[in-house]
């Protein structure tokens, strides 16, 4: 059974809708799923999945401060531990655009972690596409087989 983490901060309530639904997606396909705000995580917590599922909101063209202060908390601990651990990026945003996901997704590199699937940015509160679109995405973490090669990302998405 894969075992798959979700740390997340939301202010509004948008990121952690979306959240949820990766949550009820993995759950649903027979993963054992922890669902935790990013505050709440520890190194812990991310050695011990298979695969982590990071949501942020897009504040100031930057991930969120609580996103950044997790990785500042943990890097020490898990950064020769977590090398190509899948890991993948979810978020929302209320104007510009990928930012906040370019930015987790440099910190995952140099953690030589690997992107397992392209990232979902919803604008705003999450539309049930958006949400559905998570969901699917829980689903195929759980489902993600050791065989599939994820992606090692060199250079941030423009």
């Amino acid at each position: 059974m894969k075992r798959v983490l979700i740390i997340y901060h939301s202010q509004t309530g948008n990121t952690e809708a979306m959240a949820k639904a990766v949550s009820e997606g993995a759950n649903a396909a027979g993963a054992a799923v922890v669902l935790k705000r990013v505050a709440d995580a520890n190194a812990e917590d991310i050695l011990a999945c298979d695969i982590v599922a990071i949501g942020t909101p897009n504040y100031f063209g930057y991930m969120a401060g609580l996103v950044k202060d997790c990785f500042d908390r943990v890097w020490a601990t898990i950064r020769d531990k977590v090398g190509n651990k899948p890991y993948v990026i979810f978020g929302s945003k209320g104007g510009g655009g990928a930012q906040a996901l370019d930015s987790v997704e440099r910190i995952c590199n140099s953690l030589k972690m690997v992107r397992a699937f392209e990232g979902i940015l919803a604008t705003r509160k999450p539309t049930e596409e958006d949400l559905a679109e998570c969901r699917e995405l829980g689903k195929k973490l759980a489902q993600l087989e050791k065989t599939e090669k994820p992606q090692r990302i060199e250079e941030p998405r423009l």
